[in-house]
């Protein structure tokens, strides 16, 4: 199959789609499909060579911000536009995203969703037609389901399938101030005629964007996220004192403060135990870290607790092997968890909240405990249980590592995606 994959960018750190979507493409090509990776809004950042290759990124921000604003943008000389495009500036405008207000975010997403009726109808056409220039393709998948208001217009230019992947956007709409919130998610399902199939990360997904969604049982199915492993080595030997660690976006939603709460319950009852933070950081986290520090430097815990911020893929990995377990006690109701998966891949165990995609995946590994959500009490009390029981955590590890290394592999998540890929093209 030819397929063109629309991946949007963050322009200046990672984030799981795009890492799990950098490793689906390379592992459909490897399958031999033909598969076009493509970048919006900013550049992608991923552990290795992104799939897009040299791919310049289509609909610009920067472009397509202004265009929204200011009408009287749309007019300016083309050379204009190609600036603004460029990797540099794109890169330089995400590390301001987070200076947008809520207001201009809510207009932003409603009229992209809206597709072919929104404000960005122009910009969507004009990626729809230069994907038509570079030769038909059997399919198009998107992303995430933010980029669905692009639907319509794919199948009145292109009459090729839709395949939309799903992965956490109810977590970004719920946020939302009102009137955009439900704006948004009517603009989202009146796009589901025009896509062919729904693709969640995890069962609990599925459950949950099918109701939101209002989609038949047979419009959405679940392909669960895989990675490739490559690089992902368990440490030769535990470290010296015991190191709970965190890697997401170093924000409240990941469960930051919940996590500090507890090492603070946690810290009198094990005097060595320590704290590895690391993870992604944008302007907007600045506040809660700032205060999270004040907390620990009050407690007198600061030169047992580390910070590493937007490590590259090496470090990361180091991250990983320097940890005894990995917590990332997320409040909201996380889609999947791709930390997980890749904590377990280095034979680190994971304490988790039992809700959500979460529950789903420890259980599906077999590597790590549940506990309450949202209690730093119950989260210290399941972190002390398991730093206690070096045997237990140790089996707890190797069962994690044995069934991430099968079941949850890109060459797995490639398989998945193609059966369902072949099914709509057969149909269309």
């Amino acid at each position: 199959m030819k397929i063109v994959h629309l991946t949007p960018g963050t322009g200046n750190f990672h984030c799981g789609s795009c890492l799990r979507d950098n490793h689906l493409i390379k592992a459909l090509r490897r399958l031999g499909h033909e598969v076009v990776m493509v970048p919006l809004y900013l550049p992608l950042v991923t552990d290795d060579e992104p799939a897009s290759g040299a791919a310049p990124v289509q609909v610009g921000g920067i472009n397509l911000y202004l265009r929204q604003k200011l009408s009287v943008f749309r007019f300016l000389p083309r050379f204009l536009f190609r600036f603004l495009d460029r990797p540099g500036v794109l890169r330089a405008a995400a590390d301001r995203a987070s200076m947008t207000s809520a207001r201009e975010l809510g207009e932003m997403t409603v009229e992209t969703l809206k597709g072919p009726h929104g404000r960005q109808a122009e910009d969507w056409q004009r990626l729809v037609d230069w994907i038509g220039t570079e030769g038909k393709p059997d399919l198009i998948s998107l992303s995430n389901g933010l980029l669905n208001g692009l639907a319509p217009a794919v199948k009145k230019t292109l009459g090729v399938p839709v395949l939309c992947s799903l992965q956490g956007e109810d977590s970004f709409l719920d946020t939302l101030p009102e009137p955009w919130k439900s704006e948004a998610w009517d603009a989202f399902r009146k796009n589901n005629g025009d896509v062919d199939c729904y693709l969640a990360t995890s069962d609990y997904y599925r459950g949950v964007m099918r109701e939101r969604l209002q989609l038949p049982e047979e419009k959405i199915v679940t392909v669960r996220n895989g990675m490739d492993f490559k690089g992902y080595e368990p440490a030769a030997s535990e470290p010296a004192v015991p190191v709970i660690g965190f890697l997401a976006r170093l924000c409240f939603g990941k469960g930051l403060a919940t996590l500090v709460e507890s090492f603070l319950i946690l810290a009198p009852r094990m005097p060595d135990v320590r704290l590895a933070l690391a993870g992604t950081t944008t302007a907007a986290d600045a506040p809660l870290i700032e205060s999270l520090k004040r907390k620990l430097t009050a407690a007198h815990l600061t030169d047992r607790v580390e910070w590493r911020e937007n490590l590259s893929f090496e470090e990361k990995i180091q991250h990983f092997q320097s940890l005894t377990v990995l917590s990332v006690p997320a409040t909201y109701g996380e889609a999947f968890g791709l930390y997980v998966i890749e904590a377990l891949a280095c034979g680190v165990p994971v304490v988790e909240p039992e809700h959500a995609g979460l529950s789903e995946l420890v259980r599906a590994t077999g590597g790590g405990v549940l506990c309450a959500p949202d209690d730093p009490e119950a989260l210290a009390s399941a972190l002390e249980k398991m730093l206690r029981d070096g045997e237990g955590r140790r089996a707890l590890a190797a069962a994690g590592r044995a069934a991430v290394l099968t079941d949850f592999t890109a060459d797995r998540m490639a398989r998945d995606f193609a059966v369902v890929a072949e099914r709509v093209v057969r149909a269309e």
